[in-house]
């Protein structure tokens, strides 16, 4: 389970995005992005941003700490903006925060990071499906030097046809991946032989044991049951089921397959 704290102040809403996080202050005396359970999108961002997310730090990527924040009803009380307290209102309870990286600065592709990063970047998003990660919207900051992996919230697209069309990890594991859009296709070989290599590499990382591992990080009460899928467990084993479907029919996405995409 992630490390639990209290949100004990809400500093300023961030308004960059169209889901508005906001940035608070927690009871460990530490300032974090929360991406808030009211929101538009609803608990579905806050599971891929968990599964991504830690699945992209598993890969040796960096991405900042990822804490659940519970969110007192009293916080919304003090805030004047109307919009921002209905957020925070209907945001009661267990929301994620990430881990705020001060001075952190927009990724440009001025400096892109090292031709394997680079690579595992764009393998993480063609497996996961993350479709947010383009030269328009990177959803990467420059930090102490080094690139850091933000927002990974549009990933996992399959988990919105949950519960009313159940899962179906066939379907997940056919979808194509548009490489040519992503924020690194001009950064890395693309070489058959170098994606080969990375492709070997990466994917014997993502094993059964360790996507269960990162989904026993998600609270119970994020994962949407249904009659098909009567409990918290159940949900887990699905999404698990639909990442080693994909994980298994490269030829649909990976990077090591480019030219029989086109």
């Amino acid at each position: 389970m992630l490390q639990q704290i209290e949100a004990t102040r809400f500093v300023v809403p961030l308004r960059e995005g169209g889901s508005l996080p906001g940035v608070v202050e927690g009871s460990d005396l530490g300032t974090w992005v929360v991406k808030f359970r009211g929101a538009g999108q609803g608990l579905k961002v806050l599971v891929a941003e968990v599964v991504v997310g830690e699945l992209a730090r598993a890969l040796g990527l960096r991405v900042p700490e990822l804490e659940l924040v519970e969110l007192p009803e009293a916080i919304a009380k003090y805030e004047a903006d109307e919009e921002v307290q209905d957020l925070l209102t209907a945001s009661v309870g267990l929301n994620l925060g990430v881990d705020l990286l001060p001075g952190a600065f927009a990724y440009d592709g001025s400096i892109p990071p090292p031709a394997d990063e680079a690579a595992t970047i764009l393998w993480l998003d063609a497996f996961t499906a993350n479709i947010d990660r383009t030269p328009h919207n990177p959803n990467l900051v420059r930090w102490h030097g080094q690139t850091w992996c933000i927002d990974h919230g549009a990933a996992l697209y399959f988990h919105y046809s949950w519960p009313s069309k159940g899962s179906h990890p066939e379907r997940f594991a056919a979808q194509r991946f548009d490489l040519g859009s992503h924020i690194m296709a001009g950064v890395i070989d693309l070489s058959p032989a170098a994606a080969a290599a990375a492709h070997e590499r990466l994917a014997a990382l993502v094993t059964p044991g360790l996507l269960r591992e990162i989904l026993t990080l998600v609270p119970d009460e994020w994962l949407e049951t249904s009659e098909s899928m009567p409990h918290a467990d159940d949900v887990r084993a699905a999404y698990v089921e639909n990442l080693l479907a994909r994980l298994a029919a490269p030829q649909a996405w990976s990077p090591a397959f480019a030219g029989e995409m086109r």
